[in-house]
């Protein structure tokens, strides 16, 4: 990784740091992705950031972003970069030492269990069944809130293009005069519908997420009988499981969120043209707004027909995953091969356990 992205992982762990309503957990993500970028190079890579004139970036990020005593962001550098270069080389001892545990233990447990093969495939089945009958309705709840919710910030932008027309038949001094707070109340109205919808699509996420932790819970439950001597194995493995479907939830939230904002950033446009007309001579005003009022309502439309068509489906997609990875997790048990992923997923919880430790202190 180069010095200056480095630079912003500091960054946002020391803003992180400031602001007790950051989420450790998003903090650790960064730092794990500042880990596996960098690879071994962790200390000749912070060295260089130390001596390099984004050390001085560095310091007035910190400083501008704090709004504190300067010492102590200078302080929370210093801590950070030992932190930081300490954890490395703590990885690269864990890592091989967490993998081979994880292959040792996965062997272990498909011994234990082959006599119970037909009993294992046939719990693992019932729990595949189980969950897609429980995610179905979540899958078309979310596909109806992305319908309803469009629906309604369409027809709410609708009296707007109506409006405009109506503009077009004053004088040109008084649509100039007015265009103005009519794209602000326009953009104010495009923000406050993608709010809207961000909020009610946001529970959905959270309501999958407890539905994944209770199938993994009736798996853990149906599973146990069967390797009470290898109860330790049998947990990682569904550790590993959980993560996956942890991390899944939290990309379905992330998707939803971030198509929310694609569809604000796509509408916003049409408030900035109309300022930008109101900015121009008076003479050929209705020349330029004439345009922009009849392909108002056909724009928004397109705009919002792209988003339900990209986000209805997200509840589907989500449902697929989760019965491929435990579609994966049987076959590790029928093989007792690990897979990278394995190794990886428990030791990225790893370093997040130890970056929230370290902010909390």
């Amino acid at each position: 990784m180069a010095p200056k992205a480095a630079a912003l992982v500091l960054v946002l762990l020391a803003i992180a740091g400031s602001r007790a309503d950051v989420n450790p957990d998003e903090v650790a993500g960064v730092i794990w992705k500042y880990f596996t970028e960098l690879g071994s190079n962790a200390k000749d890579t912070v060295d260089q950031l130390q001596q390099t004139e984004i050390s001085k970036q560095l310091n007035t990020l910190l400083k501008s972003n704090l709004q504190s005593v300067s010492a102590y962001a200078e302080d929370l550098q210093e801590r950070l970069v030992p932190f930081a270069t300490e954890l490395q080389a703590r990885l690269a001892q864990d890592s091989q030492r967490l993998k081979e545990q994880i292959q040792r233990e996965l062997r272990e447990l498909q011994a234990k269990l082959a006599p119970y093969a037909d009993e294992v495939h046939q719990q693992i089945g019932t729990n595949i069944r189980q969950l897609q009958a429980k995610m179905s309705p979540y899958a078309e709840e979310l596909r109806s809130q992305v319908d309803r919710s469009a629906g309604e910030l369409q027809r709410a932008l609708e009296p707007y293009a109506a409006e405009l027309r109506e503009r077009l038949q004053d004088n040109a001094e008084s649509i100039q005069a007015s265009l103005s707070p009519y794209a602000d109340r326009l953009q104010q109205q495009i923000d406050g519908g993608v709010e809207s919808l961000k909020e009610r699509l946001a529970p959905m996420a959270d309501e999958l997420k407890a539905q994944v932790e209770q199938s993994v819970a009736e798996l853990r439950h149906g599973l146990s009988p069967y390797a009470q001597e290898v109860q330790d194995g049998l947990n990682r493995q569904l550790e590993s499981l959980t993560l996956q479907m942890e991390r899944a939830a939290e990309e379905l939230r992330s998707r939803l969120a971030t198509s929310s904002e694609e569809l604000r950033a796509q509408l916003s446009p049409l408030a900035r043209e109309l300022r930008e007309a109101a900015s121009g001579d008076a003479e050929g005003l209705r020349q330029r707004l004439a345009p922009l009022a009849q392909q108002l309502d056909q724009r928004v439309g397109q705009t919002l027909e792209a988003f339900r068509q990209q986000a209805a489906p997200f509840g589907e997609a989500f449902g697929k995953q989760l019965v491929q990875r435990l579609e994966e997790m049987r076959g590790k048990l029928d093989s007792g091969a690990a897979g990278v992923e394995d190794h990886l997923e428990l030791l990225e919880k790893e370093v997040r356990e130890k970056v929230a430790a370290f902010l909390s202190t």
